[in-house]
């Protein structure tokens, strides 16, 4: 009886750390950059927190126009929810956010 209940007891515990675990990993990790500073962001970059320098440009050779928005997936395969970004301008200036929990925010938006 003593090892059924145990049994039963690490079978819950299994499947609650699982669940835990899991719930990072199926957050949306979507979220809206909004550019309505008067300038153009020329190049875009994230990073979760723990990475030891800047990912690629998101935008790749495209830009993204005062006035305009983009849809950007942060999910990179790694469970990380907090982001870094950092964002060029045509004029020169460069803005860098950091700590942005991306399985919260909907939309970021540069004024």
């Amino acid at each position: 009886m003593f090892l059924r209940k145990l049994s039963i007891a690490a079978t819950v515990l299994s499947l609650v750390t699982m669940i835990a675990t899991t719930g990072a990993h199926a957050q949306d990790r979507r979220v809206t950059i909004v550019n309505n500073s008067g300038y153009t962001i020329v190049q875009f970059y994230a990073s979760h927190r723990d990475a030891p320098t800047w990912e690629e440009d998101i935008w790749g050779n495209d830009v993204l126009p005062s006035g305009s928005s983009f849809r950007v997936n942060f999910d990179d395969g790694t469970g990380y929810c907090i982001f870094d970004f950092k964002a060029v301008f045509d004029d020169g200036e460069v803005l860098v956010d950091r700590h942005l929990n991306v399985c919260e925010l909907s939309t970021f938006t540069y004024r």
